[in-house]
């Protein structure tokens, strides 16, 4: 899908992937870029140089996400991309975390895509076109060590990106899921960790690739190629794989 002289709605916009993608919808031509994020004052700062709208916007809450798209089309009449991107980090650990942590992840990595879509993705059916992004990380894919939370949490945006693709994918909407493994973002620190093993992309290298992708409606995009093999290791032989992924769990322990 094209999305010159489209509307797009970027949630986490205001830094990372999300303000990298931002900027790259400016280049592709969007007539329309919302940059939304809890943070405003940041948001505005990207909204000003994309040439975007900035809108505070907590997707740990529906209500927000609803009054987000409702500001969208009464400005600019309709909302033809929604990049469902905003995500965190939190604490390292497993299931010994606070159950607070893992209800914020499970709004933010998982009803925030679900809120987000049925907020849209009505609206694209009834046009026959549309573009639903979910930003998952490898860890959607491949898990990660350092934190339970993020890891389980990534997986269930992962299947609900899978979810709306099969259901809605032969009616206009195409969905995709962005799965990069570490990028220069606010969350990543020192050399990335496991995710970093592969390198440490741009953001802008990032939007480059999810455009790309967009434009041939393939569902996964992976900016580090080594995903996709890793990926197929896991699907030929799991337990091999979970072998290898305990290795790395016991470094992990050792570094401390």
């Amino acid at each position: 899908m094209e999305l010159r002289d489209k509307v797009a709605i970027v949630t986490g916009g205001a830094s990372g992937i999300g303000a990298g993608l931002a900027m790259r919808l400016a280049q592709e031509g969007a007539r329309g870029i919302v940059v939304a994020d809890v943070n405003l004052e940041r948001a505005q700062g990207v909204a000003a140089q994309c040439g975007g709208v900035a809108m505070a916007c907590d997707v740990s809450k529906e209500a927000d996400i609803q009054a987000l798209v409702a500001a969208t089309r009464a400005k600019f009449g309709q909302v033809d991309a929604y990049f469902s991107n905003a995500g965190i980090l939190g604490q390292m650990g497993g299931f010994e975390l606070e159950d607070a942590l893992w209800d914020k992840m499970w709004q933010i990595h998982g009803m925030a895509h679900v809120w987000a879509a049925r907020a849209v993705v009505p609206e694209m059916v009834a046009r026959g076109e549309g573009c639903f992004m979910v930003t998952a990380s490898a860890a959607g894919l491949l898990n990660i060590v350092e934190t339970a939370p993020y890891g389980v949490t990534k997986h269930a945006a992962l299947a609900f990106a899978e979810w709306l693709r099969i259901a809605y994918g032969r009616r206009g909407v195409r969905v995709s899921c962005l799965c990069p493994q570490s990028v220069q973002t606010d969350m990543v620190t020192g050399d990335g960790g496991s995710a970093g093993h592969d390198g440490i992309l741009t953001p802008g290298q990032v939007a480059a690739e999810v455009m790309a992708v967009i434009r041939d409606e393939t569902f996964l995009i992976l900016p580090h190629p080594s995903v996709l093999t890793y990926f197929r290791a896991k699907g030929q032989d799991y337990d091999r794989w979970i072998g290898g992924m305990q290795k790395l769990y016991a470094m992990h322990v050792a570094k401390g």
